[in-house]
């Protein structure tokens, strides 16, 4: 497709109307939205109608969040009227409690599990400050995760667990 005088005669009464390129191009057809800017630059077509465009809608404001509520507990004032009331021991989750941290490994050649030699199936806990010459890895056989059994329970925590700690620091909070 060229341009004819005839085509762009239409491009500029179009483009001085405030038709948008790609409205152009659909009327003159042949012609893509990118091929009718460049034909405006060419021609040095800058001044042109603000083209009509919707009304602008106010911002939408975001809804304020309610505020959370509080649970009013009754609280008594003389303590001789009240009836004593039971302690439940807070319970903790159950997590694995090792007298004493687990050694390294040594490997079959004499060294400690290292960065550069540990492998998919050993435990990968770090053992000492990484920082720290004699700093490795726990190297014992994994149990079907990074850890090996022992350090796993420390870890990991059963999700019962978990979630029963949630709901205590919830009240709490």
């Amino acid at each position: 497709m060229s341009w004819t005088e005839e085509r762009v005669e239409q491009l500029k009464k179009l483009w001085t109307e405030g038709h948008s390129a790609s409205q152009i191009a659909n009327q003159l057809g042949g012609v893509t939205r990118n091929a009718v800017i460049g034909k405006v630059h060419r021609l040095g077509l800058s001044g042109r109608a603000t083209p009509s465009r919707p009304v602008k809608r106010p911002p939408r404001l975001a809804r304020p969040k309610p505020a959370p509520q509080r649970v009013e507990r009754p609280v008594t004032t003389t303590p001789e009227v009240a009836a004593p009331q039971q302690q439940q021991p807070t319970t903790l989750p159950a997590v694995a409690k090792t007298t004493e941290p687990l050694d390294p490994v040594k490997l079959a050649n004499g060294d400690f599990a290292s960065v550069l030699n540990i492998r998919e199936s050993m435990c990968k806990w770090p053992i000492g400050d990484p920082m720290d010459k004699d700093f490795a890895f726990c190297g014992r056989a994994a149990s079907g995760g990074p850890y090996c059994a022992e350090h796993a329970k420390v870890a990991f925590q059963p999700k019962k667990s978990r979630t029963r700690r949630e709901d205590g620091q919830r009240a709490a909070g």
